[in-house]
């Protein structure tokens, strides 16, 4: 019976037929068929979704949600009618923004769907067929060739000159040669060579391989599966809302229940007025527009990071980007462009020249003496025409590159040097595994020329010849290699990948390889993106550690570590998968504690990294743009991917997308996430501080004898249009430019904290004092009118509150008392509305006002203006920022 031979890289072509029971002719129509039925279809299952009214009735699973619903019933109750409309259409607005982020943020799986190859061509009954590559079953012949995508996981039966492009699930940036020979069964996937990876691609050559894995049986489908199992962890913003909520809460319970136990007992006053006193107070202090208010403040930061790039999926990961300790990132497409650029040429006998420019775009120069660049001429002809790959520019002004990546940066190279390709190509041989070179064979000035690039090592062993001074060819002596030798030591330092270029004058196409002319040498990488390197020196200042997890090579990672800044010095250590895999778990942390870089990393063991880090309470971004990334982004507190060079299945698997792939955009989120968590917490103060004056004010003059300072419909207008407005505004704050200066905020710290407490406690007892204050110096003159002027207290108390809440750090001058303009429209607007509920008749009579003058008026709004003087006082003293 057939069965998926494991690790089948290190099985022999022939354990691995006599495994599949298949051949070189392929599987026959009936064998298709039963393997079909074994094994099923080559594709992602569809996973079992959970119905839309489900997904619609978790969003009502939170404490705050519980809590205003039951004021809402309370105000029901008590005939409060526009409240109860108004906290149920805040419910509503909050379930269906969850409920539609959740229901989009299940697309993972669905998007990995989209990598796979909808036709393929197989070998079955000894025929060359072309099928859906869903009906793909283990054993099928695959027959691929230079551009095609890989349909499932397949061990290489035959092979010629065959490279393929990994990088999307391995993480390696440079194409990876293949061959046939069995390998030891712990190789890491990235150097397997002998296999070939569903959502792959040939780059160069050709090749046959026997089906191995189809379906979840694949390495990505194993990352199916995984994300499957991931089970989404709440948000730390929304672990600190569900945390301030039930803070609030109890607060206004508390607090209701006090007043309601002093009203009844001590002035023994008519139970119903007392309870409707106390249900008003309870709505009031309960803060039914925190949610909205907190999705105002998270949607203002989503919109300001949209514009500079960064697009959030998910509203909550907006605040937790600012509690980000830890970044976890991947090096190719993400610290570097995912191009190969030729940075340094030599020619002999000359210098070596600098190319400047970038990734494909061909504009850049090369910058060397006449004599130096005279001496690039014949390299630039190599370059110009050994290749079979082509740079172009799409609709949209983007590069796209066909054919080996490696090819395209000498064609690149050749339009740097102003060198055409206008030579006739006679033939041409692609890179061949075995001989680490390729070759052109062309006319040059009436002449068969065969030009070579390959590896250093392989053309040196078939050199003769070198270039000498004034063009002349002479032999190839010590004083030249030692030269060369010194350009390839220093240039590998440089983590520059080194090949050579040589070229021999034919007098038949049959000529062997060898007394070639040492033309000259070409070092190129994979460069970090622009700004990659400030970017991650603002993520040390602040307090934010770079981790690069990468599939890449260990002595190239660390390179690009060191260059853009992430390797600190002391901290060169660099772990590869296999020696991970190896460590016992407190080794393991230990390491990924101490090291800065990690390599050759499998999909699994990314995820194993995040996990060790918020274990050792990090707060981990991820960031990826490769399907191997996708486990490890939906682990993390904040996966962050690429929009251009990302895959869906990365996308879908984030919270945030960088529009521009750009490593820096993430600093400017971290930024814009510390300012949300600030609004955030200057909201909330507001709030809290604003509501608990209220409730004490409340509780004192009735713990004091008298009646209650303000009825049940005052107290709530108070807060529909004091906190209606004002809170929002609040959430509009810019920031005051010192947020990277700081420290991440600890995942622990709560947005109301012990901090806040004397600030609070002496803000509220301004107000409460000053209220009690009013109430009993005007009650002699009636209660309607001792209560009118109560409320002109609280109401502008609190709004002169406002302008203390936009600083916490320090005087509010400092950033402009009046630079926020929705700050200035909702105070506006608030006195307006207040002037207008007292002074007009109509609207006085409904809230049982008296008139007050204008200069008694304008005195109590001068002495509530004390609460901010009194705040700066505090700033001053205390804070001195």
């Amino acid at each position: 019976m057939i069965s998926i031979p494991p690790a089948p890289h290190r099985l022999t072509i022939q354990e691995t037929q006599e495994i599949l029971q298949t051949s070189m002719s392929g599987l026959s129509d009936h064998e298709v068929a039963e393997r079909l039925k074994k094994f099923g279809k080559n594709e992602i299952p569809d996973p079992k979704k959970k119905p839309a009214w489900k997904i619609l009735l978790k969003q009502f699973k939170h404490l705050m949600v519980y809590i205003l619903i039951l004021a809402a019933l309370i105000s029901y109750l008590t005939g409060h009618h526009i409240d109860v409309y108004v906290i149920l259409a805040i419910v509503v607005i909050n379930a269906v923004i969850g409920f539609v982020q959740e229901y989009k943020a299940e697309g993972a799986v669905e998007a990995l769907k989209s990598l796979l190859v909808p036709r393929c061509k197989v070998i079955r009954n000894g025929k060359l067929l072309t099928i859906d590559s869903k009906d793909l079953v283990p054993g099928d012949l695959l027959a691929l060739e230079e551009g095609d995508l890989i349909p499932a996981d397949a061990r290489i039966v035959e092979q010629k000159n065959a490279r393929s492009m990994e990088a999307s699930l391995t993480g390696e940036a440079v194409p990876v040669e293949k061959h046939t020979a069995p390998i030891d069964e712990n190789t890491a996937v990235a150097e397997r060579a002998n296999m070939t990876w569903k959502s792959t691609f040939l780059a160069s050559g050709s090749m046959k391989a026997w089906v191995t894995g189809t379906g979840l049986n694949t390495q990505i489908g194993e990352i199916a599966a995984t994300l499957k199992t991931l089970t989404p962890q709440k948000t730390n913003f929304q672990i600190k809302s569900d945390k301030l909520a039930q803070q609030m809460a109890i607060i206004a319970i508390l607090s209701a229940v006090l007043l309601f136990l002093v009203g009844y007992f001590l002035q023994e006053a008519d139970i119903s007025e007392v309870l409707l006193i106390s249900i008003a107070a309870l709505v009031s202090a309960i803060p039914e527009g925190l949610p909205a208010v907190l999705s105002i403040v998270l949607a203002i930061g989503s919109y300001r990071m949209s514009r500079k790039n960064a697009i959030i999926r998910e509203f909550s990961a907006t605040e937790s980007l600012g509690s980000v300790s830890t970044i976890v990132t991947d090096k190719t497409g993400t610290l570097t462009q995912n191009t190969m650029t030729i940075k340094k040429v030599w020619g002999a006998p000359g210098k070596e020249v600098v190319v400047t420019g970038e990734g494909w775009d061909h504009r850049g120069e090369l910058i060397g003496s006449g004599e130096d660049l005279e001496s690039l001429k014949d390299l630039l002809v190599i370059a110009a025409h050994s290749h079979k790959s082509s740079v172009h520019r799409d609709e949209s002004g983007k590069y796209k590159v066909t054919g080996d990546p490696t090819e395209a940066a000498f064609s690149v190279l050749a339009k740097k040097g102003n060198t055409e390709r206008n030579l006739k190509i006679v033939d041409d041989f692609a890179f061949s595994s075995e001989l680490k070179y390729r070759a052109t064979i062309i006319e040059w000035n009436g002449r068969l020329m065969k030009v070579y690039i390959g590896a250093p090592e392989s053309i040196l062993g078939r050199t003769s010849f070198i270039k000498k001074r004034c063009g002349e060819t002479g032999a190839i002596g010590e004083e030249d290699l030692a030269i060369i030798e010194k350009h390839l030591r220093d240039w590998s330092h440089e983590s520059l990948r080194v090949l050579a270029l040589a070229l021999k004058t034919l007098e038949n196409q049959e000529e062997p390889d060898s007394d070639l002319v040492f033309i000259g040498l070409a070092g190129m990488m994979d460069p970090p993106r622009p700004g990659v390197k400030k970017a991650v020196e603002d993520c040390h200042r602040a307090g934010i550690r770079v981790i690069m997890a990468t599939g890449d090579h260990a002595a190239t990672a660390l390179a690009i570590g060191k260059e853009v800044g992430i390797v600190q010095p002391g901290r060169e250590k660099v772990y590869t998968d296999s020696e991970l895999q190896a460590m016992d778990p407190s080794t393991f942390d230990k390491a990924v504690l101490e090291a800065d870089v990690f390599s050759r990393l499998t999909p699994l063991m990314k995820l194993k990294i995040a996990e060790s880090l918020q274990k050792n309470g990090e707060l981990v971004a991820m960031t990826g743009d490769g399907v191997n990334d996708a486990p490890a982004l939906k682990q993390a507190n904040v996966g962050v991917s690429m929009g251009i060079m990302g895959t869906d299945v990365a996308r879908d698997a984030s919270m945030m997308v960088l529009a521009d792939d750009n490593f820096a955009t993430i600093v400017n989120a971290v930024e814009q996430g510390r300012i949300v968590f600030n609004n955030a917490r200057r909201t909330s103060f507001f709030l809290v501080t604003t509501n608990f004056a209220e409730i004490t004010t409340l509780i004192l003059a009735v713990g004091m004898g008298y009646p209650m300072p303000l009825t049940a419909t005052q107290i709530l207008w108070i807060n529909l249009v004091t906190d209606g407005f004002c809170d929002k505004a609040l959430a509009t704050e810019k920031g005051q430019g010192n947020e990277l200066l700081l420290p991440p905020v600890t995942p622990k710290e709560n947005i109301l904290n012990k901090n806040i407490v004397p600030f609070l406690v002496i803000n509220a007892f301004f107000m409460t004092a000053l209220a009690i204050g009013a109430f009993v110096y005007y009650l002699p003159e009636g209660l309607e009118k001792a209560r009118t002027i109560v409320f002109i207290v609280l109401a502008f108390t609190q709004l002169f509150n406002v302008l203390n809440m936009r600083n916490l750090r320090g005087s509010s001058f400092k950033i402009g008392l009046f630079s926020n303009n929705w700050v200035n429209y909702a105070l506006l607007v608030s006195v307006v509305i207040q002037v207008l509920i007292i002074e007009v008749p109509a609207m006085a009579e409904l809230f049982d006002f008296q008139p007050v003058l204008a200069m008694e008026f304008l005195f109590w709004v001068f002495l509530s203006s004390f609460v901010f003087w009194i705040a700066e006082l505090y700033k001053l003293i205390f804070l001195k920022k």
